[in-house]
């Protein structure tokens, strides 16, 4: 038992050391060595975990990052379902609370999102992996929850488009913060989070244009 703990405790030390590494410089901008070095283990350790450099950055995507983002899925839905039946403002609402109010610290938010960035650049199968399995099915949640709320004629691929420019703004405010600070003067602190939420919920609402009932 004893050595089967201390395997899973290198293993994590491994990932999280490496998940740091991978986000701060990319997966060609670090060795295998800096990755050893940091995580105060030795080669044969990433070689039995992992098998390669490769492998591991693999692993990073499926036991750090899906998993952060199922938990942020996770938020937006349960924020959704307080809500019977949730209205459009509503989901655009639970859609920004996740990524600008929880459920990630800040550390995580960022490591998070610097893997994401450098994959978005240079999609290598590890985004095929994420959007697979976080990107497609927010989509496809927050796409079944408009559409029954959206006029018949608007069609497919015009709520796509639509989804797409509420990630859009979501995205920026999220990533964009050190901007927005500079240019705004404003810190990220919970008033001014809530303030962004409501601007990202009205503006959306504007772009989503009136609802089943015209409205």
């Amino acid at each position: 038992m004893v050595g089967k703990n201390t395997h899973d405790m290198t293993k994590d030390r491994i990932l999280n050391t490496a998940e740091m590494l991978f986000a701060q410089k990319g997966f060609h901008g670090v060795t295998v060595r800096e990755i050893t070095k940091a995580a105060d283990c030795n080669l044969a350790a990433v070689n039995y975990h992992f098998g390669n450099k490769w492998n591991l950055y693999l692993a990073v995507f499926r036991h750090r990052w899906l998993p952060r983002a199922q938990r942020v899925r996770e938020s937006v839905l349960k924020n959704i379902e307080k809500h019977d039946p949730p209205a459009r403002t509503d989901i655009v609402r639970a859609l920004s609370q996740a990524f600008l109010e929880g459920p990630l610290a800040d550390e995580e938010r960022v490591r998070h999102a610097l893997l994401i960035i450098r994959e978005l650049a240079r999609p290598t199968e590890a985004f095929d992996l994420v959007a697979e399995q976080a990107l497609r099915p927010l989509f496809r949640l927050i796409a079944d929850y408009l559409r029954p709320l959206m006029p018949a004629e608007q069609g497919e691929t015009r709520l796509n488009l639509t989804i797409f420019s509420i990630f859009a703004l979501i995205t920026y405010f999220n990533l964009a913060r050190a901007a927005v600070t500079h240019m705004t003067g404003q810190e990220y602190d919970q008033d001014f989070k809530t303030l962004i939420v409501d601007h990202i919920t009205g503006f959306s609402l504007h772009g989503l244009g009136p609802d089943r009932d015209g409205k």
